[in-house]
């Protein structure tokens, strides 16, 4: 009011919008008019809403429209993490990254390829919590895609990795090979965007349940980079000492263990100093990598014969020690203390968001014939691991964990403000009748959102339920607005109707320039890939909660009390 002084001066201040709203008063009177001219018309125009609404819940039945927690971001890098067979070599890995990068490098969009063999790539906060930092195996490679600027490129990143992973699905690999197509995730990261956690009585069981259910995940067509926690045992070379044959060559145990030691390490034998106060260097006596295995070479090194008497021959290594070939321990998993197997997969295609592949397998673990495995059809649990391991149970995880934590507290929240509002409200206008009118446009925004969704093929995100929590308070605004003026405007010579009509009038063109002034600020964010869902709901809730809500509320009022009700004289106004 100070800065209206100030800026109108002292010229007169008229409302000229007072006796009939104007031209967007008169409008809203036309409008209106039919819906409010009967009961039978209010109750019908009332129905015709619930059913409108209804239907377009319904679009996430269809999968019209999707959920997602969040959309994928265009982000300037993203990896392809290599897993070959346990036991492969250095080189094999290195070969293969380089053979990986040589079919994506024609794209475009890609400014550089950095390759790690045996190691991971520098670590970033996916890598983090996806433990990148224990890729520390000669069968264990990354490769470190770097984009072009986002302003130098048609294509988002996401659209870029899924090109990438068409392309390298051609390239010759070691068989039992993994490869992965990562990209940066736009929220908090987990190590895996579908991941089904598989708890039983004992190991084999666990196992035999997960592959299965890996199984199930490679029948998925929108189901890519399945993986699992177990792996193959990791073959390791066992060497031990042949205690008779050690005792009849007169060799000490000890210097076949130093020999064997050598062989395969190497041995410091001295130092060579730098000066200048610099830390001296250590001189190590090694194989070559290439002739660090055992073979018919190593197996002649001679070990020397101490107990035999120092003029004695040495003997070789071979004839005093035994080797084979065994499978190493396999990997054993632990979440919360409790002993779990993962079941791991990433999802491109026509669906992208967890929930859609875990109704696919869900679907299909009711398919499968468990009994014919000789397993017990494991339990499906959404969150919280089982109290009872002694049964098979698979927990979903991963994304979906985030999800459903994500939208359970929102909804939380949003049950929360509606108490809290519900509550000003009976404060307000001293009734709990008058508030229930006041809340009951806020679902008119499911509308609007939803159909703003689907006509950009959005998905419905974490950004999209802000949007539908803050419309909530925008909303009941707009609704108290039209009840204050009803109650004060309510007078025994004129019937319900028209004080309607009247305060719908007056009230309309405030309520529509606030709701175009959200509007406009929602629209500048519209084309970013992260908040979209955020401007969608404002955008098209307010346009479709606006537009109802100034014809619901006089709907409400004459379907419970008829378009001629007057106040008693008496009585007070309500």
């Amino acid at each position: 009011p100070w800065l209206m002084l100030k800026i109108a001066g002292q010229k007169k201040i008229t409302h000229e919008h007072a006796e009939n709203g104007g031209k967007i008063g008169r409008f809203y009177r036309k409008l209106v008019t039919p819906v409010i001219a009967s009961r039978r018309s209010s109750w019908l125009f009332l129905i015709i809403v619930g059913i409108v609404t209804a239907l377009s819940v319904s679009l996430f039945a269809t999968k019209t429209v999707r959920v997602k927690l969040l959309p994928f971001d265009n982000k300037a890098e993203m990896q392809i993490v290599l897993d070959l067979p346990e036991g492969a070599a250095l080189e094999d890995t290195e070969r293969s990254l380089f053979a990986l990068a040589e079919s994506i490098r024609e794209l475009e969009e890609i400014d550089n390829i950095q390759a790690y063999a045996g190691t991971s790539a520098p670590m970033n906060f996916n890598g983090l919590v996806r433990h990148y930092f224990l890729r520390q195996s000669p069968e264990l490679g990354d490769l470190q895609i770097n984009l072009v600027e986002k302003g130098d490129r048609k294509r988002t990143s996401h659209e870029i990795a899924l090109d990438i992973r068409e392309r390298i699905k051609s390239v010759p690999l070691l068989e039992g090979a993994n490869v992965k197509v990562v990209e940066v995730p736009p929220g908090p990261p987990v190590i895996s965007t579908l991941l089904a956690e598989i708890y039983g009585p004992d190991a084999q069981t666990r196992r035999a349940v997960a592959k299965q259910i890996k199984t199930l995940f490679h029948e998925a067509d929108f189901i890519v980079d399945v993986d699992d926690s177990i792996g193959d045992p990791r073959p390791r070379l066992a060497v031990s000492i042949d205690a008779p044959s050690a005792a009849d060559y007169g060799v000490m145990q000890q210097d076949i263990l130093d020999t064997i030691a050598i062989s395969f390490r190497g041995q410091v034998i001295g130092t060579s100093p730098r000066g200048e106060a610099r830390d001296p260097l250590d001189i190590r006596v090694e194989f070559p990598r290439s002739e660090q295995i055992w073979s018919q070479k190593m197996a002649t090194i001679p070990v020397p014969r101490r107990l035999a008497g120092i003029t004695s021959d040495p003997v070789e290594l071979g004839a005093v020690v035994n080797v084979n070939n065994q499978q190493g321990s396999p990997i054993i998993f632990r979440r919360d203390g409790r002993f779990a197997d993962l079941v791991q997969g990433e999802l491109a295609g026509k669906f992208e968001a967890p929930i859609y592949g875990m109704f696919e397998i869900q679907k299909r673990v009711d398919d499968v014939d468990w009994a014919a495995l000789g397993l017990e059809k494991p339990v499906i649990r959404m969150a919280g691991q089982p109290e009872n391991e002694q049964q098979n149970t698979l927990l979903w995880d991963g994304e979906w964990e985030i999800t459903y934590v994500t939208f359970r507290d929102m909804g939380i929240a949003f049950a929360i403000a509606l108490i809290g509002i519900y509550i000003l409200v009976v404060a307000q206008f001293g009734s709990f009748k008058i508030p229930l009118v006041i809340l009951a446009p806020v679902p008119l925004t499911l509308i609007g959102i939803m159909f703003g969704h689907w006509i950009f093929g959005a998905p419905f995100t974490a950004t999209s339920m802000i949007g539908f929590i803050a419309l909530a308070g925008i909303i009941v605004r707009n609704s108290i607005l039209l009840v204050d003026f009803v109650k004060h405007g309510q007078t025994p010579d004129m019937p319900l109707k028209e004080v309607l009509i009247q305060a719908g009038s007056i009230r309309f063109k405030p309520i529509l320039l606030t709701a175009l002034a959200a509007m406009i600020g929602a629209a500048v964010i519209l084309s970013d890939p992260i908040f979209q869902g955020l401007a969608i709901s404002l955008l098209f809730g307010l346009a479709s909660s606006t537009a109802l809500t100034v014809l619901v509320i006089p709907a409400i009022y004459v379907a419970l009390r008829g378009p001629d009700w007057r106040p008693k004289v008496e009585s007070e106004n309500v």
